[in-house]
């Protein structure tokens, strides 16, 4: 490495602090990067120097080629890491690095340009012969010839925009009606997170495999593959759960899949690290999606299988050196899955959650965890909502399954929500567990993924001691809640349980406490006894060994986690968890949450247009209105039947977290 001495890594986050420990690991000096929402980030503290680029917004800091460009110029950088998103398949970019006379850690310029655009790879991979599916990739793109072309491939099609990536700008389309607001709506979308609204059309497979392949190039004209990933299991058509090997795999399709992998690098002349990427239909056909000319989220997994280091792999090219390995030096061992741990809500087609890490425990002995945030730091509405990754590795795949099923059973997160619940309930799938995945995998198992399982016993046990600590935590006075002379003392407790009070009342006995819970009920009305209550019973003993909570209910002991969320306590067992609020049965804010909270605004973001008139009448879940936040589109819907009174923001305005953006009277 005597080629590189100062590594600038232009880039933030989970990625950033993965770079910098192997080029620390090489002897190299690390320069970071950051915004002011970053200035006490983890990537920061883990460089040897960093460089301040501006505002939060990336298109002001981490997009700003020149002002990353001064950094390395200042800091001496002779070479600079893209990791991936922001500039890493930037080809001017990767041009003005060269002029520049600093390595840039990824392919040459054109064939960064050359895979860049979806429509231009495909072209070039036929003429390679590298296997396609069919599709419309040309100049004209009116909707009459979008319609025409979807027409003569048959329905359902795929939209995909040419410069996308990460699911940004795809949508199916099942049928002509549908294809002209589809187009329109992806077509925002891929402006505004890739600055191109230019789109192809190809055929949709109903229950594809997405396969993608590791390619390595280097500059003496060497290209090896380190085998495939699977990579089936998305939402939104981004990867939730990745894994190394491929299951279920005939071995003349991956013999046929890595073939096709390295046939594509060769095709663009490919230099460092590449991803690959195809369907497979199950039946035998493998076809080119698209080629990434960077390092992929999903890498460690690749890592795992193989034993290398890809990061090693890439700076060593980039100092001009070959191959660490040829191809028949290169296993396969072992097995290994990789979840995306992000600050999203899965109740709410897993749209991003803002906000602070107020609980931030991640697992430790079972699993590599790469993260690029700590306790106490903010979520913000700037960059991807990635919390960390979680990698399992094992000698077969259900060896690795089993630990990340450990793992997430240990991953505990409060201020916002996330999907772990969802991941570790994808992990204990039937059909996962088998090998048996697509990229429809979450659509079809959605009841069991995202069912809203009761509070059971054990939980609400836990809350209630949390809650009896902390009051007897308070002035000894006020702590004599329902305190009766010569009679067991009786501890009331209003909750919030799914959106509803509930009246708790804790009675302790010489075993333990016994549980009366009413839900169902307010004050006035259980005073007045107008209501018929839903009461449950039941005792149970406690004891807290200082960092868990133990709670024996009906003999079977439960180990429980509770901490601060928000207004309430967030109850972890395993990988589930349960929210439990003290309550004022008077105030009916529960109700009003429920009912307003979808016509607020989730995140910071741009209104990008009305779905319907003022004063229209509408259905429960109709689309009111668009609005951008984090490079997506979200719709706001009516939270019931009724009338739209008034829109308090119009197409281009700015909104803030919490503004109210629609006037709505339910039926």
């Amino acid at each position: 490495m005597s080629m590189l001495r100062t590594l600038l890594i232009a880039n933030r986050g989970e990625i950033a602090v993965r770079i910098a420990r192997t080029a620390k690991a090489m002897g190299l000096r690390v320069v970071a990067v950051y915004s002011d929402a970053d200035a006490s980030a983890p990537h920061v503290r883990a460089a040897d120097v960093a460089v301040r680029l501006g505002p939060p917004p990336a298109a002001e800091s981490y997009l700003r080629a020149d002002l990353i460009l001064e950094a390395a110029k200042k800091t001496g950088a002779d070479a600079i890491h893209p990791g991936y998103g922001f500039l890493s398949e930037n080809a001017e970019f990767a041009e003005a690095c060269a002029a520049a006379r600093i390595a840039f850690v990824g392919p040459k310029p054109e064939t960064i340009r050359a895979m860049g655009s979806k429509s231009a790879a495909k072209d070039l991979m036929e003429r390679a012969g590298v296997p396609t599916l069919t599709g419309y990739q040309g100049d004209d793109q009116s909707v009459g010839r979008f319609l025409a072309e979807a027409e003569r491939i048959g329905y359902p099609v795929l939209l995909k925009a040419t410069a996308g990536g990460g699911g940004k700008g795809m949508r199916l389309v099942e049928r002509a009606a549908d294809l002209p607001d589809a187009l329109a709506s992806a077509q925002r979308e891929a402006k505004s997170a890739f600055g191109d609204d230019r789109f192809l059309v190809e055929k949709y497979l109903g229950r594809p495999r997405h396969l993608e392949v590791q390619v390595f190039g280097d500059t003496h004209g060497n290209v090896v593959h380190l085998y495939e990933r699977d990579c089936s299991v998305q939402r939104r058509h981004q990867k939730v759960i990745e894994e190394a090997p491929a299951p279920n795999l005939p071995d003349d399709v991956r013999r046929k899949l890595h073939a096709a992998g390295v046939e594509a690098a060769k095709a663009v002349d490919y230099v460092g690290a590449g991803t690959v990427e195809f369907l497979y239909d199950g039946d035998g056909g493998v076809y080119f999606m698209e080629m990434n000319t960077r390092l992929q989220v999903e890498h460690p997994v690749t890592e795992c299988v193989t034993g290398l280091d890809l990061v090693e792999w890439q700076l060593r090219v980039a100092a001009g050196e070959s191959l660490p390995l040829k191809q028949d030096e290169i296993s396969c061992t072992g097995w290994a899955f990789e979840s995306r741990l992000y600050a999203e809500d899965p109740d709410r087609d897993f749209a991003p959650s803002i906000g602070t890490l107020t609980t931030l425990a991640l697992p430790e002995a079972t699993a590599r965890v790469d993260s690029g945030v700590v306790e106490g730091r903010e979520i913000t509405p700037y960059y991807d909502p990635m919390i960390a990754k979680i990698i399992a590795a094992g000698p077969t795949r259900a060896a690795a399954l089993g630990r990340m099923r450990s793992a997430l059973a240990e991953t505990r997160v409060t201020g916002l929500e996330t999907n772990a619940r969802v991941l570790d309930r994808l992990c204990a799938a039937e059909d996962f567990a088998k090998g048996d995945v697509s990229t429809r995998f979450i659509e079809e198992n959605r009841d069991a993924l995202f069912e809203v399982k009761p509070l059971p016993h054990a939980a609400l046990a836990a809350a209630l001691l949390a809650l009896r600590a902390e009051g007897d935590a308070q002035e000894p006075w006020e702590s004599l809640s329902g305190f009766r002379l010569n009679a067991p003392s009786e501890e009331l407790y209003w909750l919030a349980l799914d959106d509803a009070p509930a009246l708790a009342v804790l009675t302790e006995t010489a075993d333990g406490f016994a549980v009366r819970l009413e839900r169902g009920t307010a004050a006035a009305e259980r005073r007045t006894g107008e209501v018929e209550l839903t009461t449950e019973e039941f005792t149970f003993s406690g004891a807290d060994d200082g960092s868990r909570l133990r709670i024996i209910v009906d003999g079977l002991e439960t180990i429980a986690d509770v901490a601060p969320h928000g207004e309430a306590l967030r109850v972890f067992i395993d990988a589930e968890c349960w929210d439990v609020a003290l309550s004022d049965p008077l105030s009916g804010a529960a109700d009003n949450h429920a009912a307003g909270g979808s016509l607020t605004a989730a995140m910071p973001g741009v209104v990008t247009g009305l779905a319907v008139e003022p004063g229209a009448k509408v259905a429960a879940g109709a689309t009111l209105m668009v609005m951008e936040a984090m490079k997506m589109e979200h719709a706001v819907k009516a939270p019931a039947d009724g009338v739209v009174k008034a829109f308090r923001f119009a197409p281009g305005d700015q909104v803030k977290d919490g503004d109210l953006l629609v006037e709505f009277e339910g039926a």
